[in-house]
């Protein structure tokens, strides 16, 4: 009787130990995984926090738009006029139908590219003019730039001797006779908050130049904070979430110490 209630206690113990671990194993495990998700859940909030003002603050680094340059044909009834191209190509380029393109406070290199063939009348054309003129919404005229341009000069016996070493390339249609023009119309444009630029109007001030095709490509001078960002993403990235969640673990110890904290003093 004596050696059953001793194991009867033995037993109770033990049992009232093992509630007692399980319980605070239990509680742990709740702690450590309550822990956990708060951590988790800040983290994701400091990644979403740094993406939001990376698209915010760090521009589009590149845009391209095609230039489709029209001009009036000549009517040729005359007998002195002949059939062609009787005014200057133009062409009427929208940027952007609603949303504002330039981000405020970053310079813009804006440049054409033309694609032109190497016949002989682009050859004995020499220099040519090339102008932008940017408007806003309403079609009001925010700035007008114009530069010179010209094909890259190549001599009798160096065109004679290329075409020779190339003839089978250009047989099978592999290269073409053919050059890129490239036009720098602004090197530093800004953007004016009261007249958003949205339209861009390209014009060759000449009719006797002949084009393959042309684009208006806009490149972005990035500097400082924002060149780091984006040629160095992973590093940037690091470190910008490592400050928010920095920021944000700092300001919630602050917000517990204000309910929690105060009260526990004053408790004590």
């Amino acid at each position: 009787m004596i050696f059953r209630n001793f194991i009867s206690r033995k037993l109770d113990f033990y049992k009232l130990k093992t509630i007692e671990t399980a319980n605070i194993t239990f509680d742990t495990v709740f702690k450590i995984g309550l822990a956990l998700l708060f951590l988790f859940t800040l983290i994701w909030i400091s990644i979403f926090l740094y993406v939001l003002f990376y698209y915010t603050y760090v521009p589009s680094i590149e845009h391209v738009k095609s230039v489709n340059l029209q001009f009036t044909a000549c009517d040729g009834e005359g007998k002195n006029v002949e059939r062609g191209v009787c005014s200057f190509l133009k062409a009427h380029v929208e940027l952007t139908k609603g949303n504002e393109l330039f981000m405020l406070g970053q310079p813009y290199k804006i440049t054409l590219f033309l694609e032109v063939p190497e016949s002989e009348p682009n050859k004995s054309l020499g220099m040519f003019m090339v102008c932008g003129q940017l408007l806003d919404k309403k079609g009001v005229t925010v700035s007008m730039s114009c530069r010179s341009a010209m094909l890259r000069y190549r001599s009798p016996l160096v065109h004679t001797l290329t075409t020779l070493a190339l003839a089978p390339l250009y047989v099978f249609e592999f290269i073409e006779e053919k050059q890129i023009v490239e036009v720098e119309l602004y090197s530093d444009f800004e953007d004016d908050q009261n007249f958003p630029v949205t339209d861009v109007i390209v014009e060759l001030k000449s009719p006797k130049i002949q084009v393959y095709s042309s684009r208006l490509q806009i490149d972005a001078h990035l500097s400082g904070l924002r060149y780091i960002m984006f040629h160095w993403p992973a590093t940037s990235a690091a470190f910008g979430i490592t400050f928010n969640l920095t920021v944000i673990l700092f300001v919630t110890f602050l917000s517990w110490w204000q309910l929690y904290g105060s009260n526990t003093n004053e408790i004590k």
